[in-house]
């Protein structure tokens, strides 16, 4: 059988820090990433945009030969999962936010989370705020254009710093000692959300989780790769000229990126030009 690639899908450029890790642990394995930027961001849609966008995602990449879907993004996952795996063919791995541990981890009963709007609202969230983290005060902290300015580069310095306070002092206010990173985005700026929060403060992501239920699926499956070295291919619904710089100071390398559309019903329109 031809080598078919791991289809990697976000809205965005947040979802690398998930490749990076199914990259690490999967080192053989091809990666297809396909990043929506033309429609970010998800976080302030409807539920119902995000799931007929994300299905149509989720649909290309498995005519482009996928093997697996792994979707990285929580906005997306919240809102679609079972509407991807209930239509597509192939596996589907989703992305949940990490309340599980950081209920198991907590020392002071004191949890916080820090998300999308989208997420934040998610009937999923919800549900895993309930199933885990019972007899602890859980902080849900939407994050309204953290993740627009991650992609825009805005990776440190003061400007980042003063997007980040009015999300972090609820935080700090509500004496948290384990906040979760509830957008991939936001592992790119772990080291200025640790600064503000205070050194006694532990942050959790999902990203490692994610890279080993995908090797768990491919097991399974029997469709894992385990000779020579894997490549990635990065695809953009945006301006290469513009993700391109991003995407290599993220991932800590160049990489080409390919500009490609993906059809939308009639109800998705994409982002206005920047001007």
């Amino acid at each position: 059988m031809s080598r078919r690639p791991v289809g990697i899908f976000d809205s965005g450029l947040g979802g690398l820090s998930v490749a990076r890790e199914v990259h690490d642990d999967l080192p053989a394995e091809d990666l297809l990433y396909l990043a929506d930027t033309a429609y970010l961001p998800y976080g302030d849609r409807s539920a119902e945009w995000v799931r007929g966008r994300t299905l149509a995602a989720g649909r290309w990449l498995e005519e482009e030969g996928a093997k697996v879907l792994v979707v990285a993004c929580n906005t997306a996952s919240a809102a679609a999962l079972e509407t991807l795996r209930e239509h597509l063919a192939i596996p589907v791995v989703g992305l949940e936010p990490a309340v599980k541990p950081a209920a198991a981890a907590t020392r002071n009963g004191r949890v916080g989370v820090l998300a999308t709007a989208g997420t934040v609202r998610s009937a999923r969230l919800q549900r895993l705020v309930e199933s885990y983290a019972q007899g602890r005060e859980v902080v849900l902290q939407g994050c309204p254009g953290l993740a627009d300015a991650i992609e825009d580069g805005v990776l440190s310095g003061p400007e980042l710093r003063a997007r980040l306070e009015p999300y972090l002092e609820p935080l700090r206010r509500a004496g948290v000692d384990t906040v979760v990173l509830g957008c991939t985005h936001y592992v790119f700026v772990r080291d200025a959300i640790a600064a503000g929060l205070g050194p006694d403060v532990r942050l959790l992501d999902s990203g490692e989780a994610v890279a080993r239920q995908t090797a768990r699926v491919l097991e399974e499956q029997g469709l894992r790769e385990t000779a020579g070295a894997g490549s990635i291919r990065f695809l953009t619904t945006g301006s290469a000229a513009e993700v391109g710089p991003v995407v290599a100071r993220l991932w800590g390398a160049p990489l080409a990126v390919e500009e490609v559309a993906i059809p939308a019903d009639p109800s998705q329109r994409p982002k206005a030009p920047m001007p």
